[in-house]
């Protein structure tokens, strides 16, 4: 997948002069209706929708109540199940819920029992007090957990440890699939590219397979610059060369494999935070295929990991990779293998029932 794009610039990385995300602080006055434990946070749901901001000012777990009042606003009023009826209901809870915020003074949030996040220090040291969304510091807590503890990855046997706002994967099928491919591989693995890398899962799986050397290409700087210093503790620095840029940035050579995970379902109006790392406008794959055959030797593989999840929900009848095979005359299916997802957690809160027919592709193209 493409990484997300939605944070606003921020800190710069003085180690490699790049502008690292983050949520954007709010340092201009606004009027706020302050909200603590002894409140009724139906009231605080009611200011919301009149278009106040609710400020938390006694404990981070008030904030907790607030959210928990407004989830089951939006379930009682937009109560559609369909997909598209849920992607709806998503974007009313995000607008709404922006707009309860949270207080940062020197690096730490001004409500009692918050928990610690190290993003404050590291992100934000340039700003010395400003307010935040609460949700965007739901996200911050839950991206420090995973980059302190790490998220395990099957085909790799390893852990990664995704910085913040880098996309790292939660469904792993169609990297098993991958890496099944990975194996049964005969052609050169002098080099290969990988387009989108985000927490890097793919170049450590073209690593593993014997890939002398990768280069890594995102639009994210979160994601070169947290790549990079996850190359650096593991010492293999040498092996994968970084280009901050879309599609193929600045990486010039020619290459023997060319690998990208893109977004599987096309944009939408309502598309906003880290969900643009699932979504492609209209142009993403005419521009990829173009630029790929570029970068790819006439003898090389250009290997793509899609779903068919866009046309079991109903998004769209089409699928951007048999397009270009029908229309584009550049490449031609060299092997397309499919495999069926596992049922959702029973944990979610969605109503995921397509996965039934959701099956993950890998798709083997060469030069027409």
């Amino acid at each position: 997948h493409l990484s997300p794009l939605f944070f606003k610039v921020g800190i710069v990385c003085m180690d490699t002069n790049i502008v690292l995300n983050r949520p954007e602080p709010i340092v201009a006055e606004i009027e706020v209706i302050p909200f603590t434990k002894r409140m009724d946070p139906q009231s605080a749901v009611e200011d919301l929708v009149e278009g106040h901001h609710v400020l938390i000012k006694d404990f981070f777990s008030s904030g907790l109540l607030v959210l928990s009042e407004l989830r089951k606003f939006v379930k009682t009023n937009y109560a559609d199940e369909s997909y598209q009826g849920q992607r709806e209901n998503r974007a009313v809870y995000r607008e709404l819920s922006s707009r309860v915020l949270l207080q940062v003074r020197d690096n730490r949030l001004l409500v009692r029992k918050a928990p610690e996040i190290g993003w404050l220090k590291l992100l934000y040291a340039d700003v010395g007090e400003f307010l935040l969304p609460f949700t965007q510091v739901q996200g911050l807590n839950s991206a420090w957990q995973w980059f302190q503890k790490g998220i395990s990855i099957p085909v790799l046997k390893a852990k990664v440890f995704p910085f913040y706002g880098t996309y790292f994967p939660t469904r792993f099928e169609h990297l098993e699939i991958f890496d099944q491919w990975l194996k049964d591989y005969q052609g050169s693995k002098a080099s290969a590219i990988d387009v989108g890398v985000g927490s890097g899962v793919m170049t450590y799986q073209l690593l593993k397979h014997g890939f002398n050397k990768v280069s890594a290409t995102d639009s994210n700087p979160n994601a070169i610059h947290g790549l990079r210093e996850a190359l650096a503790k593991k010492r293999i620095t040498s092996k994968v060369e970084l280009f901050l840029g879309d599609l193929f940035a600045d990486c010039n050579p020619q290459t023997d494999l060319i690998v990208f995970n893109p977004p599987w379902l096309p944009l939408a109006n309502d598309n906003e935070g880290i969900d643009k790392a699932m979504y492609y406008d209209e142009d993403l794959f005419p521009r990829f295929f173009t630029e790929a055959l570029k970068h790819l030797k006439p003898e090389g593989r250009l290997v793509l990991l899609f779903s068919n999840l866009a046309q079991v929900t109903h998004l769209t009848k089409t699928n951007p990779i048999e397009e270009e095979l029908e229309k584009g005359g550049r490449f031609q299916k060299d092997l397309l293998v499919k495999s069926k997802v596992k049922a959702a957690s029973h944990k979610t809160r969605r109503n995921q029932t397509w996965r039934e027919d959701e099956l993950v592709e890998l798709w083997v193209l060469k030069p027409a």
